[in-house]
């Protein structure tokens, strides 16, 4: 039975993700000789930071390339199902991680070949843990340079989270946005299983909050408190990054008069209209904006040219 990628994401995980639009990428099988990103993933990200993937050549495909450079403008793809630190993902689907874009953030943010940076985000979403450090990456870029979110054609949930925090986010044509919000899968044993044998699922005494259980309302309010604190903090970041008063958000994401019916996703005029989103553009208008205002900046002489010139000035001289 071939297992697809939707296998690996368990339940009583807080998920940022409109799964509506994330079931065709959930539905891909798992790579042939692909190992269990569980543990892979962890090995893979320490191999690629000690360098060792640098080195030589690993099974199958490598990480790919996180961002590009052209005319001081930098390019940063946000692609598939987002995740803190899957490296295999980012190896077979090329999909980001939120480890990677704090990474990447951080470096566009201080160089100086880089005039503007511009994330071109398709992506349904992704897992909530671990997507703070890539929002602050961004928001923090944004302070020092302008960033540029293209949703194109889709930048929902957790990606959506992370378009918030650019300077603007621009939508293309037929583009969607929003899905602001969070949700698990909860489950309970309510008989045997398949072998005959009944499942019991304790925690230590004091750690009930480990294990809670969807049956009973005391676990319901347990995962309903672990929702409503993802969620805070995904409106608190919302609100910054668009400057939208905190009060007014629920009430802007609602698809009634009843602030709790948000979570909807919106085409490119509603967006706007929502202040979700600035303008709506071409892809190839948006480059040709931009990259009429952008432009490498001159570069001096190397260090090596400079030690070079030296030396033959004081060989000149002897």
């Amino acid at each position: 039975m071939t297992r697809t990628l939707a296998s690996l994401f368990g339940p009583l995980q807080p998920m940022a993700l409109a799964e509506d639009l994330a079931a065709p990428l959930l539905a891909l099988p798992i790579p042939e000789g692909a190992a269990d990103p569980a543990t892979a993933g962890i090995a893979l990200s320490a191999a690629h930071e000690a360098g060792a993937l640098a080195r030589g050549p690993a099974a199958g495909p490598t990480v790919p390339d996180r961002f590009t450079v052209a005319r001081g403008l930098a390019v940063v793809p946000v692609r598939g199902i987002l995740t803190p630190n899957m490296v295999q993902y980012e190896r077979w689907f090329g999909w980001a991680t939120y480890h990677g874009l704090a990474e990447t953030l951080a470096h566009l943010a201080a160089s100086e070949d880089t005039a503007a940076i511009v994330l071109e985000i398709d992506s349904p979403g992704g897992l909530v843990c671990g997507i703070e450090a890539a929002a602050e990456a961004i928001a923090a870029a944004a302070a020092v340079k302008p960033v540029h979110a293209l949703v194109s054609p889709l930048a929902a949930s957790a990606a959506y989270w992370l378009a918030s925090q650019a300077s603007e986010i621009v939508m293309t044509p037929g583009a969607v946005a929003g899905s602001i919000g969070v949700a698990l899968t909860a489950a309970a044993h309510v008989q045997p299983g398949a072998n005959g044998a009944q499942i019991f699922e304790m925690s230590s005494r004091h750690a009930r909050a480990k294990r809670p259980d969807a049956s009973t309302e005391a676990g319901r309010a347990e995962l309903q408190r672990s929702l409503d604190e993802a969620e805070a903090a995904f409106h608190a970041a919302v609100s910054a990054g668009r400057a939208i008063p905190a009060a007014e958000l629920a009430a802007r994401l609602s698809v009634t008069d009843d602030p709790q019916d948000g979570g909807a996703t919106f085409r490119a005029a509603e967006a706007i209209r929502r202040g979700l989103a600035d303008r709506t553009e071409t892809r190839a208008a948006f480059y040709a904006r931009l990259t009429a205002g952008t432009a490498p900046k001159p570069r001096g002489p190397s260090r090596a040219f400079v030690a070079r010139a030296a030396a033959a000035k004081a060989l000149a001289w002897s």
